[in-house]
């Protein structure tokens, strides 16, 4: 790693030459910048939390591609960038707009000087990837600092590699996986003056659809965080909890599902499922729940369909990005929750779930969403676990609510569907099917079980196994159900 000193001197000379025609194509080095940019630029401000009126600090801000867009909002925004040419070419832009300083400064220095609990947004497109790690980490620190609390930070990097086609002598730019990122920024902790303590919050994270869309990419990737106060002291201890342990859970599903997937049956479930969807090139596929992205790949390249893939979990999401590279395929992903999702009417034609709405309590309300956003004639596919229409027992009882679940017998569950205003449902018990499935999945881990143990642990191991025999003896007992669900919307 190069010094800081010389980190700084590398990326000024490469973007003193770069930036010598101070054009769009040379800010984002590629030569379909223009119409990229046509596309580009309103998605990422449609991601941006509301700021009309408030105080906004752009860092990067170049030769203003988005300065005039917030200008024309914002109560007031400085634009800072390290490049002189640059930031005087944005002022000659847009110095006309009254609510704009313009300030050439490296964001490194800190000689960079802005009040604490000033500013409501922060907003940067392509700057950290300019910076060394631990430059990232000490920016990350101040930008919290510099926030108002209840304020946002957004920002959008290039991952894992180059997008842009522009010829470079040599490439200092850090292509990072994702994870570094959300891990440095959730890292963030804070005290004030009173001693209470705040954190960065995870809004949302997702791929730029314009690069999916365009170059079948999923490597620009967007990030918002609110600062908010900490319950309490352990905001880096949940952090290691909730976020770098689960790793391993996650893989050790996959190990079990087979590459790409962890929902019941692999690659066989879903290919049988999706047979079901009759998907023709062009449609628009929602996947809710869709884990590491197996399911949305299958589609995307087997059907020529787009793919827009949303999970709650940022290891799930990361994971299924990190999976995407190479693959050259229209598949999306967003680190978001269903229930507060919203997406125009009549926007796809698909949406497909895999054993994730046990996790959901408001089910009628979120299968009316799925009504809403479906266009006409298009069609829901879910996979869930269900139970019997009679009274769990003790033992089933306390399994459900120690996992936060909400389950209901098969036909109940198609009720609910049809009271959505779906027609033509079906609502199929196929826990025949679930217990073949998951003898097939016990089988072979107890037959790889040195491999499983060396790859993971022998506590991982017994994991596994108590929880694909307690999963056979809930469902062969008939308490435990799993029902696939098809309808349509008229």
């Amino acid at each position: 790693m190069a010094a800081q000193g010389d980190e700084r001197e590398v990326q000024k000379s490469y973007w003193i030459e770069h930036s010598a025609d101070l054009t769009v194509e040379a800010m984002m080095l590629d030569s379909k910048a223009s119409d990229l940019d046509k596309e580009e630029r309103p998605e990422i401000l449609s991601l941006l939390p509301p700021y009309a009126g408030k105080s906004v600090l752009e860092l990067g801000a170049g030769i203003g591609r988005f300065t005039g867009e917030l200008a024309q909002k914002a109560g007031q925004l400085l634009a800072l960038d390290f490049i002189d040419s640059a930031i005087k070419k944005n002022a000659s832009i847009n110095g006309h707009h009254k609510n704009v300083k313009f300030l050439c400064a490296d964001v490194t220095s800190p000689e960079l000087k802005i009040a604490e609990n000033s500013v409501d947004l922060i907003f940067s497109n392509w700057l950290l990837m300019y910076l060394s790690d631990t430059e990232v980490e000490n920016l990350a620190e101040r930008m919290a600092k510099w926030l108002k609390v209840g304020g946002y930070i957004f920002f959008r990097e290039s991952c894992f590699h180059q997008s842009g086609d522009s010829k470079r002598k040599h490439n200092p730019t850090h292509y990072r996986e994702p994870r570094y990122y959300t891990k440095v920024f959730k890292e963030c902790h804070m005290r004030d003056s009173s001693g209470d303590l705040y954190e960065l919050s995870l809004v949302g994270c997702k791929c730029i659809g314009a690069y999916v869309r365009n170059k079948k990419n999923q490597n620009q990737i967007c990030w918002t965080w609110q600062k908010v106060k900490s319950d309490n002291d352990r905001g880096f201890q949940r952090f290691l909890d909730n976020v770098q342990y689960k790793c391993s859970g996650i893989l050790r599903y996959e190990r079990v599902f087979g590459q790409g997937f962890v929902s019941t049956g692999g690659i066989d479930t879903t290919k049988e499922f999706v047979a079901k969807l009759e998907l023709r090139p062009g449609q628009k596929v929602l996947d809710v729940g869709c884990g590491i992205g197996g399911g949305d790949f299958y589609m995307a390249e087997n059907f020529d369909v787009e793919v827009v893939g949303i999970d709650l979990s940022i290891n799930m999401v990361s994971f299924a990005l990190e999976r995407a590279i190479g693959l050259k395929c229209s598949v999306e992903f967003e680190v978001a929750d269903c229930t507060k999702k919203s997406y125009p009417e009549n926007t796809f034609d698909v949406i497909y779930s895999r054993d994730t709405i046990l996790h959901i309590q408001d089910k009628p309300a979120l299968f009316r969403s799925f009504f809403k956003w479906l266009k006409p004639g298009g069609k829901v596919l879910i996979s869930d676990y269900c139970k019997h229409a009679g009274t769990p027992s003790p033992e089933f009882a306390g399994y459900i609510k120690q996992r936060g679940y909400d389950l209901h017998d098969v036909q109940a569950y198609g009720q609910m569907l049809r009271d959505a205003g779906f027609s033509e449902v079906i609502a199929e018990d196929r826990t025949d099917q679930f217990l073949k499935v998951l003898e097939k999945e016990l089988n072979a881990v107890e037959k790889d079980k040195d491999a499983f143990i060396s790859d993971f642990s022998e506590e991982d191991y017994n994991d596994i196994v108590g929880g694909w025999k307690a999963k056979l003896t809930r469902s062969s007992s008939g308490e435990q159900r799993w029902g696939l669900f098809i309808a349509k919307k008229k």
